[in-house]
């Protein structure tokens, strides 16, 4: 069935913000006197940070979480840029008729300040944040949520992301599904949650989008 509709994660997917999570991680690790390994902190990059630092300290969970996004904002523009081909390719599906939303576990300030900074934003017809939902991903509610408020077809929308948690959430939803090379999780670990699709540019979303 062709594709009428395509929601993206934002992080790790359309901008490279992970060397700005990683230097939030340790901002946040060193304040509070954690110590964890690079690795270890790139497994962290995911879930929405209320999950990811209560696991950690349930007792100072919030305040690492202040810490964090103080930090993360503060340096935000100096670390986050697009992805190779995202712009040029987002502005394509967009002229071609596409409909275009975000879903991520980001607040929606954070957000905004990604997509402004890229120039991305006008591009999007729907944008879910952490703010706009009660369940994240891996949950459907987000994506069902960008697809209700789109009037789209599950079955002609497409969820794209960086993570399992991505691919999960729009399985639930009844979604296609596509996972991308540029992630920091393995080709392995993402094909073994069988996206519909698995992406080695940005670029080969205008052939899916023309299947």
């Amino acid at each position: 069935m062709s594709i009428r509709t395509i929601l993206f994660d934002l992080d790790g997917t359309l901008l490279n913000t992970n060397e700005l999570i990683r230097a939030s991680f340790e901002h946040t690790f060193d304040k509070f006197q954690m110590q964890f390994t690079p690795e270890e902190i790139k497994h962290l990059n995911g879930p929405p940070l209320n999950e990811t630092f209560y696991q950690l300290n349930p007792e100072q969970s919030e305040q690492m979480i202040t810490v964090y996004r103080e930090h993360n904002m503060r340096e935000h523009d100096r670390y986050v840029e697009a992805f190779p081909y995202v712009y040029e390719t987002i502005k394509q599906l967009y002229e071609q008729g596409i409909v275009l939303g975000i879903v991520s576990t980001k607040i929606k300030k954070t957000v905004m300040m990604g997509l402004d900074l890229t120039k991305l934003t006008d591009f999007f017809s729907v944008i879910i944040t952490y703010d706009d939902v009660v369940h994240k991903k891996p949950d459907p509610e987000p994506v069902e949520k960008a697809i209700r408020l789109l009037e789209a077809n599950p079955e002609t929308t497409l969820m794209v992301g960086d993570n399992f948690h991505d691919i999960v959430s729009g399985q639930r939803a009844g979604t296609q599904t596509a996972a991308v090379s540029w992630s920091e999780k393995t080709e392995d670990f993402l094909k073994s949650y069988h996206p519909t699709y698995y992406l080695d540019t940005m670029r080969d979303l205008l052939t899916v989008a023309g299947e």
